[in-house]
């Protein structure tokens, strides 16, 4: 049973950073992709970045391409999300996801079999 267990929101000022972790386990197979989606209050759920073990390649949206960046320690299989000049519309519930797949870059987050529980992250003008 894939478990996704999500880490490291809290609150900042605009232009301030923080880094989201989500340790994963329980895979079966090697090839999968590992998402980080959000939800505004009031706004649908959007894919922010993800990331394929299959080839390390990563996708990000354009809003918050050049502030954050996806990276995964293999080892660990934990998967950060570092987000540097926040923004307040970048205030959301983050979540991390995953699906196997050998066709990675999909930000549908009906795509995504597994969940997190997801991190409040809170960024105020």
């Amino acid at each position: 049973q894939v478990h996704l267990v999500e880490s490291g929101g809290g609150w900042v000022h605009s232009g301030g950073s923080l880094r989201l972790s989500c340790e994963a386990s329980g895979f079966t197979r090697d090839s999968y992709e590992i998402g980080w989606f959000r939800r505004a209050p009031e706004k649908e759920r959007e894919g922010v970045s993800s990331l394929s073990t299959v080839d390390s390649r990563t996708f990000y949206r354009s809003s918050v391409e050049g502030r954050f960046t996806i990276t995964r320690d293999a080892v660990k299989n934990i998967v950060y999300l570092q987000m540097n000049d926040l923004k307040p519309e970048d205030t959301a519930t983050y979540y991390c996801a995953a699906r196997y797949t050998s066709n990675p870059g999909v930000f549908n987050p009906g795509w995504y079999d597994y969940w997190g529980q997801g991190t409040q992250v809170t960024v105020s003008s």
